[in-house]
């Protein structure tokens, strides 16, 4: 578990890091429209991959090599055991010289994301959880207290940004039954330890790339919370074009209770 924290840190100090704040136009790309990419995050990804295939030699699915060749995302259900990897996550705020972003890995066997690491350079937090054992942050146990009593002191996130106009406005009139909602950091490994830690009850995820939340999404079962579908199904890291739709909470009774009110109905537009 050490070894693989100090592979992403020393990779970030080397890509990454050197790079904020200081990109040139040169060093930022579209994959997509609107989908950055910069030369730190591929950079990141040569070097991580490079060195936990060092550590456990079997294939690495990450975030800029499936933009490449999407059929290796298939390792993540057909190989025994498989690495993933997010080289800069958020990296719209990296470009935009904002904080918010974090270097990630999981290892998946079976189909099952076993262990995790999330690396936030800026502030020099390092999470960590593995299957059946627990989480970490920087080394000390976490453990989610219990959520308040009462749903109108909740406090959450909700990813609304890709869905059609009449279901964004649903979910937010929904979500006024809870203290207070946002839309989030636009990184997935700044939102999570964001539950495991008691800053938050719930996330609602929409888009689930793997490599977004296999790490998070273990911080958070490994601490005492859940993460699952919509449908009640726990989270598997499946290839992109899966099962949309993530509900995030502290504790069994923050996501039963977070999924009856945000799903129900509300007036039209």
């Amino acid at each position: 578990m050490e070894k693989v924290a100090e592979i992403l840190a020393e990779a970030s100090a080397e890509a990454v890091e050197p790079r904020f704040r200081a990109l040139t136009d040169g060093e930022v790309m579209e994959k997509g429209p609107g989908d950055l990419v910069t030369v730190a995050d591929r950079e990141a990804e040569v070097i991580i991959s490079r060195r936990l295939r060092e550590l456990l030699p079997v294939p690495v699915v990450g975030e800029e090599a499936v933009a490449a060749d999407p059929s290796l995302a298939r390792a993540l259900v057909e190989e025994p055991a498989a690495w993933l990897v997010d080289p800069v996550d958020g990296t719209s705020n990296f470009v935009a010289g904002r904080p918010d972003f974090a270097v990630m890995a999981s290892l998946v066997r079976s189909g099952q994301t076993v262990a995790a690491w999330i690396w936030q350079p800026i502030t020099k937090a390092a999470y960590s959880a593995e299957l059946g054992s627990g989480a970490w942050r920087n080394g000390s146990r976490l453990v989610r207290r219990p959520a308040d009593d009462a749903p109108e002191k909740w406090r959450g996130t909700i990813k609304s940004r890709c869905l059609d106009p009449l279901e964004h406005h649903r979910l937010q009139t929904n979500a006024r039954a809870f203290g207070r909602t946002s839309e989030g950091l636009r990184s997935a490994g700044m939102e999570y330890p964001l539950i495991a830690e008691g800053e938050q009850e719930f996330i609602l995820y929409w888009r689930t790339l793997p490599w977004d939340h296999a790490p998070g999404s273990l911080l958070i079962t490994e601490s005492g919370g859940v993460s699952a579908r919509l449908s009640g199904s726990p989270y598997h890291p499946d290839p992109p074009g899966g099962e949309d739709g993530l509900l995030v909470a502290s504790d069994p009774a923050v996501w039963e209770h977070t999924r009856r009110v945000l799903l129900g109905r509300c007036p039209a537009v």
